[in-house]
């Protein structure tokens, strides 16, 4: 694998929570943590994807790079594949890492470990998960699960995902945790396929390219980032990042 290319899609309207990639946490808006957490990987380059320019300017002011974006896109992986053609039109890149906009509070080393199992020639999409803690997670439908099976150390083959509580029995269950390292021509296969039945019912992405037939494997990681989508998120997210200021 060439060095992986890390986009970033951010925009700015969220229902739950408005213009939340510019929402303050520890001084600094909640993008620039998402971009300082992918420079800390230290895995390749690292876009932010917009389609609003206080969001590119709040990125470029630290240095960071941004392109701009159409505003019409139905999903973060349309952008994200709209921004890959603009930052890399020759295809230099043979990985690309989407990282959502909304996980300041992720490990870099978590972004790293996602892209290990594209080691193996097999696997179209790579991404992360983590063994579910909380009691209360288990049937909260907000709580994507990845029902797999092992492959290798800290490592899962996707067999599905869903917002129900599974696999039923004894065992652990896996919190999904949505960062995905796509080679650039399962990318681009994903992006040519109509929405999947599955997908529609669940309202999860990712179902498209398992129906399809593509291979999907994660890494289980300890550190379960926050993703902020409410005002009680972005409390949580600050307290969490102003803590590790002070240590």
């Amino acid at each position: 694998m060439s060095d992986p290319l890390v986009l970033i899609p951010a925009r700015l309207a969220a229902t739950r929570l408005p213009s939340k990639p510019l929402a303050d946490i520890a001084g600094e808006p909640m993008i620039v943590h998402v971009w300082r957490r992918a420079i800390e990987a230290g895995i390749g380059p690292v876009v932010v994807a917009t389609d609003t320019r206080a969001i590119a300017e709040a990125v470029e002011a630290v240095g960071g790079t941004a392109v701009m974006t159409r505003p019409d896109h139905p999903s973060g992986s349309d952008r994200l594949a709209e921004a890959l053609e603009i930052v890399d039109p020759e295809g230099h890149h043979d990985v690309v890492v989407n990282l959502q906009g909304d996980l300041p509070t992720i490990d870099p080393r978590a972004i790293g470990a996602a892209v290990t199992p594209l080691a193996d020639r097999g696997v179209d999409i790579a991404t992360l998960c983590a063994v579910i803690t909380r009691a209360e997670e288990i049937s909260d439908p907000n709580v994507v699960k990845l029902v797999g099976h092992p492959v290798g150390p800290q490592r899962l083959r996707a067999l599905y995902f869903t917002r129900a509580q599974a696999p039923w029995g004894e065992g652990p269950l896996f919190h999904h945790i949505g960062l995905y390292a796509y080679r650039r021509a399962a990318l681009a296969r994903f992006m040519a396929l109509p929405p999947g039945t599955l997908e529609t019912r669940e309202k999860l992405e990712q179902l498209r390219a398992l129906e399809a037939g593509m291979r999907i494997d994660a890494t289980i990681v300890d550190d379960l980032p926050l993703g902020v989508d409410t005002p009680a998120d972005l409390e949580r997210a600050r307290a969490a990042l102003s803590a590790r200021r002070l240590n």
